[in-house]
């Protein structure tokens, strides 16, 4: 069972949100969602040791999760009538800068929501420096249901 299934989305509450948070690959990693506004969705997460790479600093794929983790839930958020969910098919991640410690900002926002695809684009920022750490974008499939009822 899908978060999704046991978590009433919309309106999207503290409740909720929270309950997402704690689900699976974002309980574990600690991403965590802060609010939607309608277009825009906000998480962050707090770095820690469990979150570097080898050499020390940030792992690329935690950035990259928590951008894919806004877009994927942004988009959810916002499927068209009839769909029943999506899949991503390709994401890109330019990387600016990064961070050892403290708390990385993530804001997506839908580029594009067609019937069939959805383009996303996420943010992601150090709240230490400012700066701008990331600029992550994905394209989404929209899956709707078989002419038969079944799931795709």
């Amino acid at each position: 069972m899908s978060i999704f299934e046991s978590v009433s989305l919309l309106p999207l509450t503290e409740e909720s949100l929270n309950a997402i948070s704690s689900y699976g690959l974002l309980g574990a990693m600690g991403i965590t969602l802060t609010h939607f506004d309608g277009e825009r969705l906000y998480g962050q997460l707090e770095v820690g040791d469990d979150h570097q790479a080898p050499n020390g600093y940030l792992h690329a794929g935690v950035v990259v999760s928590l951008a894919d983790t806004l877009c994927g839930i942004g988009c959810q958020l916002r499927l068209p009538l009839g769909a029943i969910g999506f899949t991503t098919v390709e994401l890109k991640t330019n990387f600016i800068s990064t961070a050892r410690s403290g708390t990385i900002f993530g804001v997506s926002n839908m580029v594009h929501g067609g019937r069939t695809t959805q383009v996303w684009d996420c943010t992601v920022t150090s709240g230490l420096t400012g700066k701008t750490m990331a600029e992550f974008r994905c394209t989404q499939l929209v899956v709707y249901a078989k002419s038969n009822g079944e799931k795709a």
